[in-house]
């Protein structure tokens, strides 16, 4: 018995150095590090930490220990918040739903701005506590009333469950206004990846809604906005680019929306949209990207030649709830005014780019901030000091800038 508490230490202790080496030889395998970001060394620890954590969680499903999502779900509840001095930070219930409300403690003599925030993280990852600091940011430097909302996602809840939870919120919010100080002409929906595609797929649902007080503005940061066309420029690009690999992202799509792994060629090459549907949902094309935004050289053939069994298993994806971009021209040139950020070495960018076509074809008023430097997931590292990159501050400040001018 001594011996084995002698020796178990040190056998873990080499098992997780094996993890780690294993997970620094995988970046180094399957990254590209953009040659216009700053601080290249920091970048790469930070997703050979993201790597080991992920495999980790991998070993542990394959053993037996605990599901992946398990793994990152118990990680996620491990991080400590700490007292916020200048808010009231309060955690409520919208039924079923967790939400989060952060308040300047200071009183205001008139109803302030309001802000409902959704968080990314890929129907995987992202809490309520991880977006902590990002949401009670933005309530302060904006003086503004934020909920976030803690939508229900993996392992235990899959599509339909993120729209529909953001949505009950969304509207639960709006009703009691009042209730909060919030000065119901200018309520703002933000988020980022794929909160970001919620609020622009909530700011249509709502388009028409006499009985609840209309949307003043939707921020979208690098927004997931279509689930269709998995060939544009910046699909190629990026693929292998942290924090958002085309690996990682399709993993996480197929395990919320219960899509099998034997279709993954169908769906990346786009075998599953029927010919007809394609046609009708023009504006994913590369054609309406700016021709800097292009990639030169060989296009693949897109869509792939139509697999009908593919679409008959899969043809959800094409569902205007998981596409926001693919919405009626109609619905489109009724949305509110909107904030775009893209970044350059983000799978995501295009599809920021193709909305920004689609509402300004529409006669939508849009903001575009486009952060050269920038990469998907950078905003969440804006305070956080050694860890955190130029660009993550430069996006913090123009959402920041952008709503205080609302």
């Amino acid at each position: 018995m001594v011996v084995l508490w002698l020796v178990l230490p040190a056998a873990l202790g080499a098992f997780f150095l094996g993890v780690f080496v294993w997970a620094v030889f995988e970046h180094f395998l399957t990254t590209d590090v953009p040659s216009a970001l700053r601080h290249p060394a920091k970048f790469r620890f930070l997703h050979c930490i993201f790597v080991y954590v992920v495999t980790l969680g991998n070993i542990f499903e394959k053993i037996g220990v605990c599901s992946l999502l398990r793994f990152l779900q118990f990680l996620q509840k491990s991080v400590r918040i700490k007292e916020d001095p200048v808010l009231v930070v309060t955690n409520l219930s919208f039924g079923t739903i967790p939400v989060r409300l952060f308040q300047p403690k200071t009183p205001s003599p008139s109803p302030q701005r309001g802000i409902i925030f959704f968080h990314g993280g890929a129907a995987l990852v992202g809490s309520l506590d991880i977006y902590q600091s990002l949401c009670g940011s933005l309530a302060w430097e904006t003086d503004s009333v934020l909920l976030a909302v803690g939508y229900r996602k993996l392992p235990d809840h899959h599509y339909h469950t993120i729209s529909n939870d953001c949505l009950n919120a969304s509207i639960h919010f709006l009703k009691t206004l009042g209730t909060y100080g919030v000065d119901s002409s200018r309520v703002v929906l933000c988020g980022d990846s794929v909160g970001a595609g919620v609020a622009a797929l909530i700011s249509q649902i709502l388009v028409g809604r006499l009985d609840l007080p209309q949307i003043r503005a939707q921020v979208l940061i690098y927004p997931l906005l279509q689930i269709i066309n998995f060939q544009l420029p910046s699909f190629h690009q990026n693929s292998h680019i942290p924090f958002l690999t085309q690996k990682f992202m399709i993993t996480c799509m197929f395990r919320y929306l219960l899509i099998d792994s034997s279709w993954w060629d169908a769906i990346v090459t786009g075998a599953f949209i029927p010919p007809k549907v394609w046609k009708k949902y023009k504006w994913l094309s590369t054609d309406n990207l700016p021709n800097r935004f292009k990639k030169t050289g060989c296009q693949p053939v897109f869509p792939a030649p139509f697999n009908e069994a593919a679409y008959l298993e899969n043809k959800h994806l094409l569902d205007v709830e998981n596409s926001p971009l693919v919405r009626d021209d109609e619905i489109i040139a009724q949305l509110p005014e909107a904030f775009l950020v893209s970044c350059e070495n983000d799978m995501l960018r295009d599809d920021a780019l193709l909305y920004k076509k689609r509402l300004e074809d529409q006669g939508v008023p849009v903001k575009w901030y486009h952060v050269e430097d920038g990469f998907h997931g950078s905003l969440m590292l804006f305070d956080k000091k050694s860890f955190s990159f130029p660009c993550s501050l430069k996006i913090m400040n123009a959402i920041v800038s952008y709503i205080k001018s609302i």
